[in-house]
């Protein structure tokens, strides 16, 4: 409704997506960047997560990795990620537990944060924040339904009910299907961030953040 008295419309919220898997490092520091791009606003920005399983392609039937699938990232990639891992890092004045995270399988925190999204999306941004600080600042295995659990209960989030629903078969084919759609849209690799058809791809700084949501206003 416009204003009665200016006749102006109210401004929306402005909107940013993120694919992200939360094993990625440069996931985490990308949400890191995005925090400080949101300290820095005086509006409120609303934050859209989709899921990806960056680990898609060594995924066996059951669910599980297979860690002997050849996926071309030998240790000169690795290498490199960590370097890149380190300099932002700096960049960004974040402290972390550690740089890569090869062993650890995101799936079951996906199919939990997909779940409170969908069911308690008032805790989900608080849940969400936690998976990332489990994982890269205090270095716990984020595939440990306990631990799991753990964050849960932190969150005030019903813990019997989380876990069952991380053993849901039908809420991770919902999940499989949201993997899908990412890839369907383009998505290749994360963090990737959306706003208003435009995207960033990698751990961009706040100010690319900024450019991509405000463009040139």
């Amino acid at each position: 409704m416009a204003d009665a008295d200016t006749g102006s419309t109210p401004s929306t919220t402005d909107r940013i997506e993120i694919y992200a898997d939360y094993v990625c490092p440069f996931c985490y520091l990308g949400t890191r960047s995005l925090e400080q791009y949101r300290e820095g606003r005086d509006e409120p920005l609303e934050v859209d997560w989709h899921p990806f399983d960056l680990r898609s392609g060594k995924r066996n039937a059951d669910g599980s990795i297979d860690h002997d699938v050849d996926d071309g990232k030998g240790e000169d990639y690795y290498e490199q990620a960590r370097q890149n891992v380190r300099r932002l890092q700096e960049e960004y004045g974040v402290e972390m537990a550690q740089e890569i995270a090869t062993d650890v399988d995101s799936l079951n925190a996906q199919v939990a944060s997909w779940y409170v999204k969908q069911e308690y999306p008032e805790r989900w941004a608080e849940f969400d924040e936690s998976i990332y600080t489990a994982l890269w600042q205090d270095g716990r295995d984020i595939g440990d339904v306990d631990v799991l659990a753990d964050l849960a209960a932190d969150a005030e989030l019903p813990v019997e009910e989380i876990r069952d629903a991380i053993a849901d078969d039908g809420i991770r084919a919902e999940l499989e299907d949201r993997f899908a759609e990412a890839q369907q849209k383009g998505i290749t690799g994360v963090p990737t961030f959306v706003s208003d058809g435009h995207a960033a791809r990698g751990s961009v700084p706040p100010e690319h953040l900024e450019r991509l949501v405000e463009g040139d206003r």
